[in-house]
């Protein structure tokens, strides 16, 4: 159980604001350091001597522990004051990421990874449930997707200028940068942030407890689904737009579109939850992906096209964030901190998902096919989420 200290009970709605904003500038730290290695695997692999396909690996095995170590550390830590959990986070973030500047062999970046992974896992999964406990019912919504704006940031901001960096300098420089960011974190968030105190038991209790309320697997099993469409044309965008856009200059423009409209997606539908519930505004943004998804085709030729394509996609990708974690946090109520762990592990999930979904559907029928691939999926979450809407919070 989570529950804020009596002290700061009443105090305005108005006052969570400052306080999603320390901890969106966390999860741009943890943002960055999960998408800017993407980029650096060419100068990561020449420098350890391997692959770059090996070095890739460094990409799924943050993955994996993101997913793994969410709820379970979730559980562990469910009767920690909040403060407590977000510090510890960022400092084995910012260990995992030191470690992984300073190892000169494969093995040890490997081992570090798995470190930075489950700092990140633990800061996101806390930071969205706090915000939405500081930030109260009416504003739940808005306090998430203040928070996901950080993440959505480093998409945007932070893996661009930490891939030119780690061209310009070396890539060891980079991971020192996302080092400091989450050093820089941690006491802005140990001295401002409300006390906010965690209650109840943690283990293995705490770990399965949202796991018996048929409403959230559900959910969870309903956002793996939904982001599985979301990720496909996402991970490929340089193959289904590859006619439009033909070279690095253009592709870093369509990626560009893709952050901006989705920061302002994830903003618009954190607003539209808390007026509109968020169910409606999962189902309705589902479907309208998924319609987005089979016109997108149309525009593989054309640059213009492809940029509308890419602002429409990437508005409606981010807008399901916020209102399908505002309504986990809503149905476990006091449980909130393990709920949106889970939420994260079927976040991440999705990710190793439709990474194998695209590869089928790339060697099978073409990059033209992904979103026609992706559209089902989209229109499947819609539908679950609809059928479930009786025993669902509005």
């Amino acid at each position: 159980m989570i529950v804020v200290s009596t002290s700061y009970t009443d105090l305005p709605l108005a006052r969570w604001r400052p306080h999603a904003a320390v901890l969106a500038f966390g999860a741009f730290a943890v943002g960055t350091d999960g998408f800017v290695v993407a980029g650096l695997l060419p100068a990561i692999a020449a420098s350890l001597h391997v692959t770059v396909a090996a070095a890739g690996q460094l990409v799924t095995v943050f993955a994996i522990a993101y997913a793994v170590s969410a709820p379970v550390l979730a559980a562990l830590t469910t009767s920690w004051p909040r403060r407590r959990v977000l510090v510890t986070a960022l400092a084995l973030f910012a260990a995992g990421n030191a470690v992984t500047a300073l190892a000169s062999g494969y093995g040890l970046v490997l081992a570090s990874r798995v470190i930075a992974g489950a700092g990140a896992a633990m800061f996101t999964a806390t930071a969205t449930a706090t915000a939405a406990l500081l930030a109260g019912e009416r504003q739940r919504g808005r306090a998430i997707s203040t928070v996901i704006l950080g993440a959505t940031s480093s998409l945007v901001l932070g893996a661009p200028l930490g891939t030119v960096v780690g061209g310009l300098l070396d890539w060891r420089v980079t991971m020192w940068a996302v080092t400091a960011l989450g050093l820089l974190a941690a006491p802005a968030i140990a001295l401002r942030l409300p006390p906010v105190h965690g209650g109840g038991k943690g283990g293995l209790q705490a770990f399965l407890a949202p796991l018996r309320d048929r409403r959230i697997v559900a959910v969870l099993a309903t956002t793996v689904v939904a982001f599985v469409a979301v990720y496909i044309p996402y991970a490929y965008i340089s193959q289904i737009f590859a006619p439009a856009a033909p070279d690095g200059s253009t592709l870093a423009v369509l990626l560009l579109v893709f952050g901006l409209s989705g920061t302002a997606g994830n903003l618009t539908a954190g607003r539209l939850a808390d007026r509109y519930g968020p169910r409606r505004v999962v189902v309705t943004v589902m479907l309208a992906l998924a319609v987005a998804l089979v016109l997108t085709p149309l525009g593989r030729d054309s640059f213009a096209a492809a940029v509308s394509a890419v602002v429409v996609i990437g508005f409606l990708s981010f807008s399901v964030t916020a209102p399908q974690q505002h309504l986990v946090i809503t149905m476990a109520g006091p449980g909130a901190g393990t709920v949106t762990a889970l939420y994260q592990s079927a976040l991440y999930l999705a990710v190793s998902l439709s990474g194998a979904a695209g590869a089928l559907g790339l060697e099978w029928q073409g990059p033209a096919s992904l979103p026609w691939l992706a559209a089902p999926l989209a229109a499947a979450a819609a539908a679950f989420t609809a059928v479930a809407s009786r025993r669902l919070p509005r």
